[in-house]
């Protein structure tokens, strides 16, 4: 048998492609993981904003199977960077010739005189290679080390992968006049009714009584094969884990150091006003600037399509940080500041929640890449195999989730 540590996207993936028999075991009351949907007082949020932007044919085919066409909305991004007052288009780096006079010369210049380095050793590094001094400094290094809340000389140069929007100084010159969005994709499917719907598209491929909801996994005997939860103890023949890598780890008695492996925690505030606002077009705009307490605000309403203006915020604190937030105060800090922005006007809040994801984004280094491959050797030696954002410790999408789960499927 197959216990599936973990009821979110990989997991119930997982369990859907396999052919053995298998058991689910999620320590939460409901599954989904990160991917929930709340629906309050006539508003719809996600846990955070999850959209999907598939690059793979065959999963969005199965993906889509369990969903009607007119239940999902296909939206051509919009998003802009707020950068002193002005909203420039995003990516940052394409779009410098939006900048004031002084502030683009400053970036085009810094870009064509650059020293060509090819053996950076860091993230942070890396940006100051290829983008030169001031775009580096004006938002890619503010907004990522917001984002991340670390600094950025820890990371690794391919912390984001292929999610980093990298562009050459002829592509920037380029779109001066033939503006092209140069990120990941240029639009996002999204279901009208929130995020879980993707999570209950897969679900419905699965057997109800092998999932075990509010079931914590304790520890693993590796020798014996032998998972104990908060309830019991349970034998089996490969073991599929999506919790955080760290904590598979500890469980597993596998000795490790700590100080590899580090993460953010994202507070996310949910926003729902009376009435729509004065942004009504963009999907979701990024903030550099330190003096915000948000890097990211989003607009459901103009994803959805409603009218009501409908934000999610989102917040990145170290991992380290004080956990015992005061969400009043850091409510009215936000409320403040997007006034500051002109997001909020005399649009009054009447429905709001938070959630609190830790970890929410990993920090990859080269140290924990070269542990993580080591241990997982260690751990698949005994039958133990970690997938999924967290399990498998790598910055990735949901459609990755997916397809990741149903190759390890098809491999066991």
């Amino acid at each position: 048998m197959d216990l599936i540590i973990g009821a979110g996207i990989s997991g119930i993936s997982y369990a859907a492609a396999t052919k053995n028999d298998y058991l689910i075991i999620e320590q939460s009351d409901s599954i989904g993981g990160y991917c929930k949907t709340i629906n309050q007082d006539g508003f719809t949020w996600d846990y955070s904003g999850h959209f999907f932007h598939f690059q793979r044919p065959e999963i969005k085919d199965y993906v889509m199977k369990n969903l009607k066409e007119e239940d999902m909305l296909k939206v051509f991004k919009h998003t802009q960077i707020y950068y002193k007052g002005l909203l420039v288009d995003y990516p940052f780096q394409m779009n410098i010739h939006q900048l004031e006079k002084e502030e683009f010369i400053d970036c085009l210049y810094d870009l064509f005189s650059k020293k060509e380095d090819t053996c950076v050793s860091s993230f942070k590094a890396m940006l100051y290679a290829k983008f030169g001094k001031s775009i580096a400094e004006k938002f890619l290094i503010p907004y990522n080390e917001k984002l991340y809340a670390v600094d950025l000389d820890k990371l690794d140069v391919d912390a984001m992968g292929r999610f980093f929007p990298y562009a050459d100084k002829e592509q920037i010159v380029l779109n001066f006049r033939n503006a092209k969005d140069q990120s990941y994709n240029s639009f996002f499917l999204y279901p009208k009714k929130g995020a879980f719907q993707i999570v209950e598209s897969i679900a419905s491929r699965l057997e109800k009584d092998k999932i075990s909801l509010n079931e914590k996994l304790v520890s693993v005997d590796r020798e014996r094969k032998i998972a104990r939860t908060d309830k019991r103890e349970i034998h089996y023949d490969n073991l599929i884990s999506t919790i955080p890598f760290p904590d598979l780890l500890e469980k597993s008695g596998v000795e490790y150091d700590k100080s590899v492996y580090s993460w953010n925690k994202v507070l996310v505030f949910n926003l729902g006003f009376d009435k729509k606002g004065n942004q009504k077009r963009n999907n979701w705009i990024y903030f550099p600037d330190k003096n915000l307490s948000f890097y990211r605000v989003g607009f459901y309403d103009n994803i959805i399509g409603q009218n009501r203006m409908s934000l999610y915020v989102e917040i990145g604190f170290n991992k380290e940080s004080q956990g015992n937030v005061d969400m009043s105060c850091l409510l009215d800090r936000v409320l403040s500041d997007l006034k500051k922005v002109g997001i909020v006007n005399d649009e009054k809040l009447v429905s709001y929640c938070s959630v609190m994801m830790n970890p929410a984004y990993v920090h990859i280094t080269k140290s924990s890449e070269i542990d993580k491959v080591s241990k997982m050797n260690l751990l698949k030696s005994s039958d133990i195999y970690s997938i999924g954002r967290y399990g498998a410790w790598k910055y990735c999408s949901l459609e990755d989730n997916i397809y990741d789960a149903q190759m390890l499927a098809d491999r066991l």
